[in-house]
């Protein structure tokens, strides 16, 4: 019996990616093999899509750093056959064989069950980005959100756009930062109050104080942009950081830190005990408005990941790309 998947292989002018058929016996050893129904697309799996192979390291590959779908077969007593469950991180997608595959045989301690209220299809609307943006939230709240706007950067994207509906949700003032102004209208509809554009707040300056600002922030975009938001930041108020979009680098002061008690909060989505895992997406299933999850789709198939993984590596997909794994 075969399956579809998206390998990459590596060529002599680099790499390339097709879909082919596999058999179970192509599969990696581990304890849990699932029938993935659902994945999504990610910045990273541009990364590995891509012609330079990104963060492959062994080749042929498939890429797709998170999947949902049902178990079709356990050696570990905790997932049984027809188990509904989850995957995000580990390195799967990148380092580990990844979910662009209607068949998966991960390690059972990478698996999450599928929390109540969500089918296979909205836990991947939810995806790695999704499950990032509450990690990030969690993060804030943990710390105390203040009472100015919460602001988002990078709100359009995948990360974003569940922040800005999060948020919303939970009756706080957001403020969404985009450098497209036609996707006001989107981000408006996702729950932001206000709309800035990235222009005004993409440029360190020379103060490391201006105003207070902000009650928090979700910054996936880091860099200069990062570095301004700090300065903005009310006193005691913290950012979770959760992407580099802008940059890796952090032309700022430690002023922010030591005059008004900024917590700068690192978010890493990968490696996240289990507990906390659980913590994140049950979270997710009670808070998340399914409808405004829904206005973020864009549907996809195996075939159409070559284009889509050059796509988001320009900064071109909003929103969460939910791939069908069966279409």
């Amino acid at each position: 019996m075969t399956f579809k998947a998206l390998v990459v292989d590596k060529t002599d002018d680099g790499t390339q990616a097709s879909v082919k058929d596999l058999t179970l016996d192509d599969l990696p050893q581990a304890e849990v093999t699932v029938a993935v129904e659902y994945s999504t697309v990610n910045y990273k799996d541009g990364l590995c899509i891509g012609p330079g192979g990104g963060l492959v390291r062994n080749y042929p590959h498939i890429p797709g750093i998170d999947f949902a779908g049902t178990v079709e077969s356990s050696d570990d007593d905790r997932y049984a056959p027809g188990d509904k469950v989850v995957l995000t991180g580990w390195r799967v997608g990148e380092a580990h064989w990844g979910g662009y595959s209607q068949k998966a045989r991960v390690k059972a301690d990478w698996l999450v069950p599928l929390p109540k209220g969500l089918d296979t299809r909205q836990a991947m609307a939810v995806g790695t980005a999704g499950f990032t943006a509450m990690l990030a939230v969690q993060a804030l709240e943990d710390h105390g959100i203040k009472g100015g706007p919460v602001l988002v950067t990078g709100a359009a994207g995948g990360v974003g756009s569940v922040a800005v509906a999060i948020l919303s949700a939970m009756g706080h003032h957001v403020a969404a930062v985009t450098g497209r102004p036609e996707q006001a209208d989107y981000l408006k509809s996702l729950g932001a109050s206000q709309i800035v554009a990235r222009e005004d707040i993409n440029e360190t300056v020379k103060r490391p104080l201006e105003g207070e600002t902000w009650g928090g922030c979700v910054d996936a975009v880091g860099g200069a942009m990062l570095a301004r938001v700090l300065g903005q930041m009310e006193y005691g108020a913290s950012v979770a950081a959760v992407g580099l979009a802008g940059g890796a680098n952090l032309p700022a002061t430690v002023i922010p830190f030591l005059l008004r008690g900024v917590n700068l909060l690192g978010i890493d989505s990968v490696m996240q005990p289990y507990d906390n895992r659980v913590r994140a997406w049950t979270r997710l299933a009670e808070v998340l408005p399914m409808d405004k999850l829904e206005s973020m789709v864009v549907p996809a198939t195996l075939s159409d990941l070559p284009k889509l993984g050059a796509d988001i590596l320009k900064g071109q997909v909003r929103g969460r790309v939910v791939v069908d794994l069966n279409a």
